[in-house]
């Protein structure tokens, strides 16, 4: 199973340098209709409900420190995916990528699985709270 490096790796080989924040949450949508479509985590690494929307902090770490990440700095191979993951993975880029990374982020307030796991946590408030994969899956499998 591809991990949440090889992931970015992809997107950003695919699409060329992004923001952090973008490259997070094409990760996570990557990660949530995966889920919806292959009924089957794309990787195992944690996503949690941080205050500008769902951050894998194993990701994070890659970038820490950077507004813009490159291709080629997140220590990912885009070769551990399979056929069926990159396909996933395109399809999301597809509706997701042209959206700006604060549109992205905005979106992802709108939806369940973030607002449920920040709970009643203030506007900017820091989390580690997961965003459970099945969360993910019965939110995003309940609007095909």
């Amino acid at each position: 199973m591809a991990n949440v490096k090889d992931v970015a790796t992809y997107i950003l080989e695919s699409k060329g340098a992004m923001s952090a924040m973008k490259l997070q949450k094409l990760a996570y949508y990557s990660q949530a209709w995966h889920l919806v479509w292959d009924d089957t985590p794309l990787f195992e690494d944690r996503i949690e409900a941080w205050a500008n929307g769902p951050v894998s902090p194993v990701l994070y770490n890659e970038h820490r420190g950077r507004f813009s990440v490159e291709p080629g700095t997140v220590g990912g191979a885009s070769a551990a995916l399979t056929a069926d993951e990159r396909e996933s993975i395109d399809a999301v880029l597809k509706v997701y990528q042209p959206r700006s990374a604060s549109e992205l982020s905005s979106l992802t307030h709108r939806e369940s699985p973030w607002s449920d796991a920040r709970g009643s946590m203030s506007i900017g408030e820091r989390s580690n709270t997961e965003i459970t994969k099945a969360s993910m899956a019965e939110y995003y499998g309940s609007l095909v």
